[in-house]
C-alpha cells in the first residue's frame, strides 16, 4: 500500500484527520477537489479562535498546518474507490490510482435551495442558512424566513431566527401551518404572510426585499433559508456502506462505517455540522482509524515472528 490512509475532501474535517494522523506520524494523503460547501460565505463564525476568519482563510491555515507534519496533498476529484489486496484502490477523475490501507471520506455535502429567482445568486450573501454561523452579524435587520421542503426545519428556524432581530417575516409558502404552530409563530412576534413567493429583490447587488405573488415586495435585508441537504455519499454507498433509516450513511462515534477501514466525517454524514463539530469529527475518525492501523501493526509483526 502506498499511504496508511487517504483523505477524501479537504475541508474542515478532513484536514482536521490529516492533521492528527500526520502527527502520529502515519503516510496520509488528502485528495481535494477544491469545491468547498462553505466557499459563498464571506466570514465564518463559531470557530474558537478563528471568528471572523474567510473559508480560504481556514482552508489555507489547516492545509498548511497538516502538510508541515508530512501530509500530502494531490488536487483531484475522487471517482471510486475499490477494496483492494490489503486495503483500498483510490481512482481520481484523470485516472491516477493511489493505494492506502484505510480511508477517511469527508466529502460534505449539497445544499438543496429554492429554486426562487435571486436565492442562487444572493447564497452566502443576502441569503444564510445558519443563524449560529451568521445571526450575529444581521443583528436587529428586517428579517425574512422563507419555508421550504425541509419543512419541520424551516417552522423551527422561524422561530429561532428571531432571536436576533425584532422583525422577523415567515414566508411558509408550500407548508400549510397548524393553529399549534401559528399560535407558536405568534407568540414570538413573527408575521407570516401567506402565498407563493416570486423572487427575491435584489438591487445595486444587495438584498432589499421579497416579492410575493400579488405583486407586494416586503423590504427585507436578509433571508434565512432553509436547504434540503443531499449528502454527497456517492464513494461511501458504492463501497456498499450500510445506510440508516434516515436514508444517510450510518456511522458509529467516531465515524466509523460497516465496511472496514472506512471511516466518514463531516457534513458527509452529519448534515447539522458546522465547522468547529466537523472539525472535531474529523480528528475523533483520525483517532479511530490509527488505532485500527496499529493493530494491523501489531498483527503483522506476529505473523513475520510467528
Amino acid at each position: 500500500m502506498g499511504y496508511d490512509v487517504a483523505v477524501i475532501g479537504g475541508g474542515a474535517a478532513g484536514l482536521s484527520a490529516a492533521l492528527v494522523l500526520a502527527r502520529s506520524r502515519r503516510q496520509v494523503v488528502i485528495i481535494d477537489s477544491g469545491e468547498p460547501r462553505n466557499m459563498a460565505a464571506e466570514t465564518t463564525h463559531g470557530f474558537l479562535t478563528r471568528d471572523g476568519a474567510t473559508p480560504a482563510e481556514m482552508l489555507t491555515l489547516g492545509t498548511t498546518e497538516a502538510l508541515r507534519y508530512g501530509a500530502q496533498l494531490l488536487t483531484g476529484r475522487v471517482v471510486d474507490i475499490d477494496v483492494a489486496d490489503g486495503g483500498f484502490a483510490v481512482e481520481t477523475a484523470t485516472g491516477q490510482v493511489i493505494t492506502a490501507r484505510s480511508v477517511v471520506l469527508a466529502t460534505g455535502l449539497r445544499d438543496e435551495l429554492p429554486t426562487i429567482p435571486g436565492v442562487r445568486e444572493q447564497w452566502g450573501k443576502g441569503v444564510l442558512h445558519c443563524p449560529y454561523c451568521h445571526g450575529y452579524e444581521v443583528r436587529d435587520e428586517p428579517l425574512a424566513v422563507l419555508g421550504g421542503a425541509n419543512r419541520m426545519f424551516s417552522v423551527h428556524q422561524a422561530s429561532l431566527v428571531r432571536q436576533w432581530s425584532d422583525d422577523v417575516t415567515f414566508f411558509p409558502r408550500e407548508i400549510d401551518l397548524s393553529g399549534d404552530e401559528r399560535r407558536r409563530l405568534s407568540a414570538r412576534g413573527i408575521r407570516v404572510v401567506e402565498g407563493d413567493v416570486v423572487q427575491v429583490v435584489v438591487r445595486d447587488g444587495e438584498l432589499r426585499g421579497v416579492e410575493v405573488e400579488s405583486g407586494q415586495v416586503i423590504p427585507r435585508r436578509v433571508i434565512f433559508v432553509g436547504p434540503c441537504f443531499s449528502p454527497r455519499d456517492e464513494l461511501l454507498t458504492r463501497l456498499r456502506c450500510a445506510v440508516g433509516d434516515d436514508d444517510w450513511v450510518a456511522v458509529d462515534a467516531t465515524g466509523r462505517t460497516s465496511v472496514p477501514g472506512v471511516w466518514a466525517a463531516g457534513n458527509v454524514v452529519d448534515s447539522p455540522a458546522q465547522l468547529i463539530h466537523a472539525a472535531a469529527a474529523g480528528s475523533k475518525a483520525a483517532v479511530a482509524v490509527n488505532h485500527y492501523l496499529l493493530e494491523q501493526d501489531i498483527e503483522s509483526s506476529l505473523m513475520i515472528a510467528g
